[in-house]
């Protein structure tokens, strides 16, 4: 053990709360890190993800596939489509609306983050062997699915 933890209650490290709070900061610090070496942000690698997995969407469509707020989608989408890794035009059956798609540009940006964050997932989960990240995966999944 480190020195943080002989210096914690008991009653703390026993709690999963906080354990998984801990836990997630440290996480959304090391993706976000790795992330920004590549000039991008998780955001922004919601919206490819999103794109490659479904195809072309809708901002509103996108917004509910990455939760990312709509008000915040713009400025991302405007980040992404400066870059060229999206495009985005008129929908033809609604001209009010604008249609994202990815590009392949983006293609290979969302491939180069892909292999970043395995990196990175890697290092998270450096302490456990496959079969325990496999079962941590499977025990978190269950606690988010209630």
């Amino acid at each position: 053990m480190d020195e943080r933890q002989t210096q914690t209650p008991d009653r703390l490290r026993a709690l999963p709360s906080r354990l998984l709070a801990m836990t997630s900061a440290r996480a959304d610090r090391l993706v976000s890190d790795r992330l920004a070496a590549e000039d991008s942000r998780k955001w922004h690698y919601a919206v490819l993800a999103s794109l490659d997995a479904y195809g072309p969407a809708s901002q509103a469509e996108l917004s509910r596939r990455t939760g990312v707020y709509r008000s915040d989608l713009v400025a991302v989408i405007n980040e992404l489509e400066q870059r060229d890794q999206v495009a985005r035009t008129p929908d033809p059956d609604d001209r009010r609306r604008n249609v994202v798609t990815l590009t392949p540009p983006g293609r290979k940006h969302l491939e180069r983050l892909d292999a970043v964050l395995a990196e990175a997932q890697d290092e998270l989960m450096a302490p456990l062997s496959v079969a325990e990240r496999a079962l941590l995966v499977g025990l978190l999944e269950r606690v988010l699915s209630r």
